[in-house]
């Protein structure tokens, strides 16, 4: 069995006190349109003379106002977390925007003409560079990636990364350099295993050594060497915020260049300063107005805010469409009901109206999804699909409607009618109330409102949650405030498929995935809807090898969690990002996080 290492979750010294607890951690761990977008968009970088050399330049300042819970990439399926260890770790391989193959680790990327693939396609060799140590000086080789396969798929690790890994037999370490893996069944999503931020390999050497139960001395003591352009080199809480009701914690994490980086004169920076934290407001105006920051992550404001800060000239926008979704996750079960256990949003209970589809398509018919687009501008396109890219996998089968007088007949049609004249739907004595929650976010609190007046225009009563970014995507399983538990009716969050290949994402709603208590809310299916005919058709899509045929299976699957308004997509979302206009190098894709090649970022001088 692995512990769980650089994870907030199920350590040993938990305290009674959130922030003591918090500090504890941190000081050890740091811790109706279906198109696509294109794939990412900028205000062109001024043209300046760039110097060479690694380490040559100045301090890089990263601003992520969602702070980094953890350096385990595995362990996470939250971007700033994997922001903060693609600096340290790296994969075999990534896709670029153009959704090409490129190697990292890899000596080449594997194809029927170098032999890498199998003619039968069950199994896939990789070539390893040579070349590539560890931080710390000890080499890489294939025995850290058999080591990285056997972590992911342990299941006592409970790693977020698993879905990848799917369908795979066995990896073999054939010698120092090479590795197979072998697959089950024909297998045309060969490329998910260790690629992209979900394939990032950890070292042997250093995380075997902790099998065990550990106190939080040792955490504090270890520092995990990568293979990256950069090292960790410190993590420090810095000062606490109170953001509503929230206690909130920033750190500030070090990163050092890699004396042993295989790329001869990387990285450019002498130090990298990420700091985790703080409110999106704050992280734009200091790299587009005050120009105290180099790079800002997920800047959630509208876009009259944005364009206001750009025209400052200090910094640029830079926009990364991709795959992601903004939607509301409608709760199956009932979230007020508690178990015998204690636990609540459980499969015990079904929920009193999200239960009867007819109320599930009222409140699709009462979201104003143009009106939400209009929220984020150029960055933002209403949608009715929740897999809108790659685009040979976006549906033509969906639309949708705001219409509030056919929401109306829905909710009369089910029985949920205002018997007692006080403008409130209700029904066998329940009272048609939804607690509606999100992350403090500006974007995310206007969305709100909407969604709010308009519910009550048609009897609903709406409750307003807010609840911290960090807390939100924290998935300690003592966490009740996290996206998992779902302690509410309905809420608000986005994310889409990390690879070209949709398999992973689209396996979240399995039955199997469902997040409850015997799992410690592990599963990914937050909706806790479960289709039989749903599963059957993910597992035909895992050995079906007709590209058309399978695009038409994921087709399939989207149309039926649409349809059938497991959840109500919102915006298919391009996130802005800014970056100095002295920062040059920053090449995002929608198919890794903004830090993918850190290595040729640098600065620029007049």
């Amino acid at each position: 069995m692995y512990l769980r290492l650089l994870s907030f979750e199920k350590f040993v010294c938990r305290s009674s006190l959130p922030l003591l607890f918090l500090t504890l951690v941190l000081v050890g761990a740091c811790s109706n349109s279906s198109e696509p977008a294109p794939a990412t968009t900028a205000t062109p970088a001024p043209e300046a003379s760039i110097p060479s050399g690694r380490g040559n330049e100045n301090i890089l300042r990263l601003l992520f106002w969602q702070a980094p819970t953890t350096f385990n990439p595995h362990l996470t399926s939250n971007q700033r977390d994997w922001n903060a260890s693609r600096i340290i770790f790296e994969p075999l391989a990534t896709f670029d925007k153009e959704g090409n193959l490129i190697p990292f680790l890899a000596a080449e990327i594997p194809s029927l003409e170098n032999g890498g693939l199998a003619e039968d396609g069950r199994s896939v060799t990789w070539m390893l560079r040579q070349d590539v140590r560890w931080s710390d000086g000890e080499a890489f080789t294939a025995d850290d990636v058999l080591f990285t396969y056997n972590y992911i798929t342990d299941p006592d690790v409970g790693s977020a990364s698993a879905a990848n890994y799917g369908g795979i037999e066995s990896v073999e370490a054939l010698d120092e350099f090479t590795v197979r893996v072998n697959f089950s069944d024909v297998n045309p999503a060969w490329s998910l295993a260790f690629v992209g931020v979900q394939g990032l390999i950890l070292p042997q050497h250093v995380f075997e050594g902790y099998e065990g139960g550990f106190g939080c001395e040792a955490m504090a003591a270890l520092q995990p060497p990568g293979t990256g352009s950069y090292r960790l080199a410190t993590c420090k809480p810095e000062e606490v915020l109170f953001l509503g009701n929230e206690l909130v914690q920033t750190i500030r994490v070090i990163y050092e260049p890699n004396e042993f980086f295989r790329e001869e004169g990387k990285p450019y920076f002498n130090r990298v300063e990420l700091l985790g934290g703080g409110t999106v407001n704050e992280a734009a105006r200091q790299v587009l107005q005050t120009g105290t920051i180099d790079y800002a992550w997920n800047l959630t404001l509208d876009n009259v805010t944005l364009a206001e800060l750009e025209a400052l000239g200090v910094g640029r926008l830079i926009t990364n469409f991709g795959s992601r979704v903004e939607r509301l996750q409608i709760n199956f079960t009932d979230p007020d009901q508690t178990t015998a256990t204690g636990e609540r949003s459980s499969l015990q209970f079904s929920h009193p109206f999200f239960s009867d589809p007819r109320v599930r398509q009222a409140f699709s018919y009462a979201i104003d999804r143009e009106a939400i687009a209009a929220l984020y501008g150029p960055t933002g396109s209403p949608t009715s699909n929740i897999l809108v890219s790659p685009a040979n996998f976006a549906s033509t089968n969906t639309s949708y409607e705001f219409n509030l007088e056919k929401a109306i007949a829905l909710l009369d049609e089910a029985g949920w009618v205002d018997t007692n004249g006080d403008g409130i739907r209700d029904k066998d004595g329940d009272r048609m109330k939804v607690v509606f929650q999100t992350t403090v976010s500006p974007l995310r609190q206007r969305t709100q409102e909407i969604v709010k007046e308009a519910l009550e225009s048609i009897g609903v009563e709406v409750e307003i949650k807010l609840i911290d970014a960090a807390t939100f995507g924290n998935r300690d399983p003592d966490n009740t405030n996290n996206a998992w538990h779902f302690y509410a009716d309905m809420q608000m969050l986005f994310f889409g498929n990390r690879s070209p290949d949709p398999a992973p994402y689209m396996e979240q709603w399995v039955c199997a995935q469902i997040p409850q208590q015997e799992n410690e809310w592990a599963g990914s299916n937050i909706e806790r809807w479960c289709s039989p005919a749903y599963d059957a058709l993910l597992a035909e899509a895992a050995t079906e090898i007709d590209p058309e045929r399978r695009a038409q299976l994921f087709v399939l699957m989207n149309d039926m969690l649409v349809n059938e308004f497991v959840m109500i997509p919102l915006v298919h979302l391009g996130v802005a990002g800014a970056v100095k206009n002295d920062i040059t190098g920053v090449d995002l894709t929608p198919w890794d996080v903004d830090v993918w090649n850190i290595m040729d970022w640098r600065r620029s001088t007049p």
